[in-house]
């Protein structure tokens, strides 16, 4: 059987989806965090001219021109271009058809924010920000190559001027992290007033300098008095925790990332980026040389009804309220529990979810689908 005629079959089995969200990478840094495993290489301006080049003919060539409710640019360092080449990316998401509420997020390094580029993607109809701030302690920043010379506090604060929806991130779990030096971090982080807060513990990654100097990671039980900590402090100031490593004020939740944990389709352009469109999931390649030839997927994969009701309960399971009961009957005219092993999953009389006491060894219980 042909690709083609496997795809065509496939598209009767899977309830077909609206497209509605849109990834864009950007794989240029100034410089490489030593934690960072993302698509990624240092700025250089000609290629960063022909890159964009063809990634507006990749847009040109395979975007239909649906209605989208989100967009997203990372990376890599977005906020690595200059203003014009700026620009020049604003060009071609313009070319894209954004609903009139849409969410428009643009990733930024604190250190790039300045008055200049923040009246740039306000002109470029960017709604949302998301921040790597990770910590604010010298030490710990260091080891991530993260370090600061200027007042984080004073960069965040002139976001503000110019975007209501931020989101930051924070690491933790860095070796040589105590409980008393994140309880610092969160005090400082919570004193920013931002209405999303998205957490990361630092994982060792092939391919990233702290894997090439043999970081060692910090004890499990560690790390997981330091989630416990997270979690509860940033409730108790008022964040809903909305997904196991995303909190925000109410209203603020990241509509874009919810597409991806509600099993939803999107597009992805640019060097490395993955999509979901058709029942087929395919990842683009790394090859920057191959990506300007014009050679731009790497994989696919044909999503057939069983791995799509897998990716549902995996990705939907990662949050808090779970996953509702009608919209799986919706979309497979099945009932969960005609499908799947849930005796370890919470129910209610809508949703399945896992116990919050459970999260933080999520993985475990996820993988049961997968098997």
């Amino acid at each position: 059987m042909t690709l083609k005629k496997m795809k065509q079959d496939n598209l009767k089995e899977v309830t077909k989806d609206v497209v509605k969200s849109c990834y864009i990478h950007i794989p240029f840094c100034q410089k490489i965090c030593t934690y960072c495993d993302f698509c990624k290489m240092y700025y250089n301006e000609k290629l960063v001219k022909s890159y964009l080049n063809e990634l507006e003919k990749e847009v040109n060539e395979f975007y239909q021109g649906e209605m989208l409710e989100t967009l997203y640019i990372g990376g890599g360092t977005p906020s690595s271009l200059k203003n014009d080449e700026l620009k020049k990316l604003f060009e071609i998401t313009n070319s894209l058809n954004l609903s009139e509420n849409a969410e428009f997020t643009f990733e930024c390094n604190i250190e790039n924010i300045n008055e200049n580029l923040l009246k740039i993607l306000k002109e470029g109809k960017v709604n949302r920000l998301s921040i790597g701030v990770e910590s604010f302690n010298k030490k710990l920043l260091s080891i991530l190559g993260r370090n600061y010379n200027f007042s984080v506090t004073k960069k965040i604060k002139l976001a503000k001027k110019y975007f209501n929806n931020i989101n930051i991130d924070l690491i933790y779990g860095i070796n040589g992290e105590t409980i008393a030096m994140l309880k610092k971090d969160l005090k400082k982080f919570l004193d920013l007033d931002i209405n999303h807060i998205s957490i990361y513990s630092l994982i060792l990654e092939n391919n990233t300098v702290l894997k090439v100097k043999n970081y060692q990671e910090i004890d499990d039980d560690l790390s997981r008095d330091m989630y416990d900590l997270i979690v509860k402090t940033l409730k108790e100031h008022g964040y809903n925790h909305y997904e196991i490593s995303n909190f925000s004020k109410d209203g603020f939740e990241s509509r874009h990332n919810l597409t991806y944990w509600n099993n939803q389709k999107y597009y992805g352009f640019g060097l490395n980026a993955s999509g979901y469109i058709n029942n087929i999931r395919y990842t683009n390649t790394r090859s920057l040389t191959n990506y300007l030839k014009g050679s731009y997927k790497k994989d696919e994969e044909i999503i057939t009804k069983k791995i799509d009701m897998e990716n549902f309960m995996i990705l939907g399971l990662r949050k808090i309220k779970g996953v509702e009961k009608n919209d799986f009957k919706k979309r497979y005219n099945k009932e969960i529990k005609d499908i799947f092993d849930v005796s370890k999953l919470k129910e209610t009389e809508k949703n399945f979810y896992i116990a919050e006491d459970d999260l933080y060894i999520s993985n475990y219980i996820l993988k049961d689908f997968i098997e």
